[in-house]
């Protein structure tokens, strides 16, 4: 039997989801299109539109669907400091924080050595958190050059939450736009954009239940962005081409349930998270929890996110050899040029190489059981004992 422990990966399609995107795919019309059936397709566009802006708090004019929380980051951040420097050519700075996905990290650096922009990387301390100071101090030490803020809602590796509203804030008071990345948190986190107070926030459909392969940017109106990719314009001239009519009602169907069970879900999942690092923790392995972790606490940390450092191993070899017992997981580690590499993540957070090179992370989802947890709990010391041999360490 598999154990799936990979939810902030990707997590099951809700059986609703399917259901859904299954029944609008056996029907032709393309959106745009005037005819009969384009325009039975644009309501269901428009209908699924309303739908998840009422989920994240939002206005429907202000959600434009990409294929996926990649491309709506490339857009927040592309898009908006190149709209910036368009309009003051002096603004061509870029506050991000140093922990960011590489959907956001990688457009940065190619606004930096393609487009002359400069950036500034906000520190977070040994928990992962972005503390306002930091993000003031950055601000106050490069008057009139920010173009934009970029800090995520919830990391997707070690799960830390951040005072997005507090961040939004300041970016508001020198007239920077923010974008946060909220791919991660929406499933588990009581999201609503208008009050967050944030520009811009992207969306991803297959986190919380929907299909690969759709998302969007919640955008406010008086948000200016450049379209990076030209076309159609079907989406407020920012983002062409032809929608995804099943996706797009599959992501509502599924935000819609996600955000419905959310509050329920998100201490179902806590009890067994905190079960399963208490669990680690009591197995004598030398196991250690990254970032913050206050057991029955969601507040700092994302509910579902158990994220562990197993020193004397590494975390490809934990991962393979877990794969075998049946538990299915991540290391949360990139991978560049087939060569691993420590997390980026980590090492911001002040963790040594050789101490990121170990690290696990188990992360649970709606379909996750007391089961899944006994399992990766039972297959660890074995794997651990195995991962040690492999490497030497004893």
């Amino acid at each position: 039997m598999t154990h799936y422990l990979d939810h902030a990966a990707t997590t099951p399609m809700l059986p609703a989801a399917v259901e859904a995107y299954v029944g609008t795919a056996g029907r032709v019309g393309n959106a745009s299109s005037l005819h009969t059936a384009g325009r039975a397709a644009r309501k269901t566009v428009e209908e699924s539109r309303e739908r998840i802006a009422a989920a994240l708090g939002c206005r429907p004019s202000e959600v434009v669907f990409t294929s996926g929380g990649t491309e709506a980051d490339n857009l927040a951040v592309k898009g908006a400091v190149e709209a910036r420097r368009s309009a003051d050519p002096a603004r061509a700075r870029i506050l991000a924080s140093a922990i960011e996905h590489h959907a956001v990290l990688d457009p940065v650096d190619f606004l930096v050595e393609h487009r002359g922009a400069s950036v500034t990387w906000l520190a977070s301390d040994r928990c992962g958190h972005i503390a306002p100071e930091v993000l003031a101090a950055a601000l106050a030490e490069h008057p009139g050059e920010a173009a934009l803020v970029s800090v995520m809602w919830a990391n997707n590796e070690v799960g830390t939450v951040q005072p997005v509203a507090e961040l939004a804030a300041l970016a508001r008071e020198h007239g920077v736009p923010f974008h946060t990345d909220a791919v991660q948190a929406v499933a588990h986190l009581p999201v609503h954009f208008e009050a967050s107070g944030a520009d811009l926030m992207s969306v991803s459909a297959h986190k919380v239940g929907g299909p690969v392969g759709v998302g969007a940017l919640v955008a406010r109106r008086d948000a200016a962005l450049v379209p990076q990719l030209h076309g159609g314009g079907q989406e407020r001239q920012v983002r062409s081409g032809t929608l995804d009519v099943a996706g797009v009602h599959a992501f509502a169907v599924a935000l819609d349930e996600t955000v419905g069970m959310r509050d329920v879900e998100a201490k179902r999942v806590l009890a067994l998270r905190d079960r399963l690092l208490e669990g680690a923790l009591a197995l004598g392995l030398g196991i250690t929890v990254s970032g913050c972790w206050t057991p029955g606490d969601a507040t700092r940390r994302l509910p579902a996110n158990a994220h562990l450092l197993v020193p004397g191993c590494e975390g490809d070899s934990l991962l393979y050899l877990l794969d075998a017992a049946g538990v299915e997981c991540s290391t949360g580690s990139a991978c560049q040029a087939g060569v691993p590499q420590p997390s980026h993540v980590l090492l911001a957070m002040g963790h040594p190489e050789a101490e990121a090179r170990g690290a696990l992370r188990l992360s649970l989802g709606h379909t996750s059981t007391d089961a899944d947890v006994d399992a990766a709990l039972a297959a660890l010391p074995g794997v651990v004992e195995r991962a040690r041999r492999a490497g030497g360490s004893s």
